[in-house]
């Protein structure tokens, strides 16, 4: 795929996917970044400090900077969005009627949510856009050596996807952190608890994720009635506190994605 593609911000994110593009065999010729605190680029990406001038639109836009610099960036960003530009932006809480007044002259508009697995094409990417047929195309196209690319139904889904798929690795991290400390807790060197929780996390996601049964089903089979895992499981299922721990977990962050959203709509 040829296409000039223009990243607005290339911090965790936005470097991420930038690793996972080049890795996945796009001319790093392609690309460039502008980014006034990125020291260096990976070979072949230009790096401006600011946006470039008297160069027209770009085929792809990627806005990547963080949200409460929209209203400050619109003005550097519109003469390199065109009737042909593709624009996709990872700004969390800013929705599409807010890029689109934004950025009135774009072909299409898709916002994206991935996370830092990008970097290793592994990272779930929720999409959701003011596209046609032909843009989402282009956008699958562009997902694809990034990971698993979902469309969702509705925009109002965005706030709940993003604390699952955008925020989930940090909830994650935190769960083998607790395994880790648990066990060290309980008598384990804590340097060889992490390494087991961690070696056990890898193995478990890979598993699952080959494996034609849901994670649920999964878990009901690695137990066996009263033996050393469903003691553990039961520990879990008590009182529903694992499901209800998640559930309050994801609303939290869905609701903070809620009030950013609406922030942003204010200020624009």
């Amino acid at each position: 795929m040829t296409k000039t593609i223009l990243q607005f911000g290339c911090g965790n994110m936005g470097g991420a996917m930038l690793k996972g593009w080049l890795a996945g065999g796009f001319a790093p010729e392609g690309f460039t970044v502008v980014d006034p605190y990125l020291e260096a680029a990976p070979q072949g990406v230009r790096l401006l400090q600011t946006a470039p001038e008297g160069e027209g639109e770009f085929d792809v836009v990627l806005l990547g900077f963080k949200p409460q610099q929209l209203p400050d960036a619109t003005a550097a960003v519109r003469p390199s969005v065109g009737r042909q530009t593709l624009l996709l932006s990872i700004l969390a809480g800013v929705d599409l009627a807010t890029l689109r007044s934004a950025f009135p002259q774009a072909r299409a508009i898709v916002r994206v949510m991935p996370n830092l697995a990008a970097a290793l094409g592994k990272s779930p990417i929720a999409l959701v856009g003011d596209a046609d047929s032909a843009a989402r195309a282009e956008t699958d196209a562009l997902m694809a050596p990034l990971g698993q690319a979902e469309w969702l139904s509705g925009e109002d889904q965005m706030d709940l996807v993003t604390a699952l798929a955008g925020s989930g690795p940090a909830f994650v991290y935190r769960v083998i952190d607790a395994l880790a400390e648990g066990a060290a807790a309980l008598g384990l060197p804590r340097d060889q608890a992490d390494r087991l929780a961690l070696s056990m996390v890898e193995g478990s996601a890979m598993l699952a994720a080959a494996s034609e049964h849901n994670p649920g089903e999964l878990a009901r089979r690695v137990a066996s009635p009263g033996g050393v895992t469903q003691v553990g499981i039961d520990v879990l299922d008590k009182d529903a506190r694992l499901v209800s721990l998640m559930t309050d977990t994801l609303r939290g962050a869905r609701d903070r994605s809620a009030e950013m959203t609406a922030q942003a709509r204010a200020k624009t």
